[in-house]
């Protein structure tokens, strides 16, 4: 699908090196976007901004710790100041955490993915609505996961910060309904990336296990992600707001 509206805009894409990050500012870039990365690895960070200017759109990386509240102010002082600003967010940073049941989960674990997934989006979260307030208008994607709109074991930590953006989501969406910023979330199913392959471990039996968990019978692409994202912040979801949309392949529907 061809979307008008994202010419001339600028995107922010956290967490934008790989997998559904990479995707999606790919996505905005052939769109017609400029892209922002912001992530920690550098080599890919630096080559997924290579590959939106092979798009023909302009692109920076800008290396930010999302869990840490001093580097976003430095990415977003720097946004402000070279590129006055953005049009659209996808607040994707993200981590899977060490795999355990409740009870063992450490209390170090439990901390590093909260900070990243959770309040990672929140620090973004609230700069974004800071400068959408002031033209009126933006739309934010947060990235959460069908493990927000349910359960799943051996991933405590993971599960409540997923939990925690769908109900962030949801605040903020009601808060900012009236002031032209349109906030969501996604919540993809099991796809096919880099934090499925370090949770499975490279085993084929562990990776069909979660395919097995689909219902269409496979994962899913990462680009399948990006474009509900992309559909998301288009004037196409002019009237959804504060949803928690499903991209599962059928997960949350047995």
């Amino acid at each position: 699908m061809s979307y008008d509206v994202f010419d001339d805009t600028v995107a922010l894409v956290t967490g934008g090196s790989a997998g559904i990050g990479r995707s999606t500012a790919l996505a905005f870039a052939e769109q017609g976007a400029d892209v922002i990365v912001a992530d920690v690895d550098d080599e890919q960070g630096e080559q997924t901004i290579a590959e939106v200017r092979d798009r023909g759109a302009d692109g920076a990386y800008i290396r930010t710790d999302v869990a840490s509240i001093e580097e976003v102010d430095t990415l977003f002082e720097t946004i402000d100041s070279d590129w006055s600003g953005i049009d659209y967010a996808f607040n994707n940073a993200g981590i899977e955490g060490e795999q355990a049941p409740t009870g063992e989960c450490s209390l170090d674990n439990w901390r590093r993915v909260l900070d990243t997934n959770l309040d990672g989006v929140f620090h973004c979260l609230k700069r974004e609505i800071e400068m959408m307030t002031e033209r009126d208008d933006g739309a934010i994607v947060n990235m959460s996961s069908v493990s927000g709109l349910s359960g799943f074991p051996g991933l405590p930590a993971y599960v409540a910060s997923k939990h925690g953006v769908v109900g962030l989501t949801k605040a903020a969406a009601l808060e900012y309904a009236e002031s032209g910023i349109r906030i969501n979330a996604v919540c993809p199913g099991i796809v096919d990336t880099d934090m499925i392959g370090r949770v499975t471990g490279g085993d084929p039996d562990a990776e069909r296990q979660y395919v097995s968990m689909e219902p269409v019978g496979c994962m899913g692409d990462p680009g399948e992600i990006a474009d509900a994202v992309l559909w998301l912040c288009s004037d196409k979801a002019s009237f959804v707001q504060g949803e928690a949309l499903a991209v599962d392949g059928g997960f949350m529907a047995r």
